[in-house]
């Protein structure tokens, strides 16, 4: 997966991500850890979306997120091994 800083302010950072999927995944969760706004936009269905973050420290912000869906991904896995 590709990912590209195109715009990286004191508030405001935007990133392109190959994945549609992922954009999305991240812009649902960035919303609930505090980011004031997260939005994706894709000019063209052939282009890589655009995720748009504005906040306090919007990187930070991002890496927390990522954290938080690693730490949910890791128990789903464990718990669907339990199923077995």
């Amino acid at each position: 997966m590709e990912i590209k800083i195109l715009k990286d302010e004191k508030n405001e950072l935007d990133v392109e991500i190959s994945s549609l999927t992922i954009v999305e995944i991240l812009r649902v969760y960035l919303n609930k850890e505090g980011a004031k706004l997260a939005v994706w936009k894709r000019d063209h269905p052939t282009k890589n979306p655009v995720l748009h973050i504005e906040g306090d420290h919007p990187k930070k912000i991002l890496k927390a997120t990522i954290a938080t869906l690693e730490k949910e991904i890791d128990t789903a896995v464990t718990d669907f091994k339990k199923l077995k």
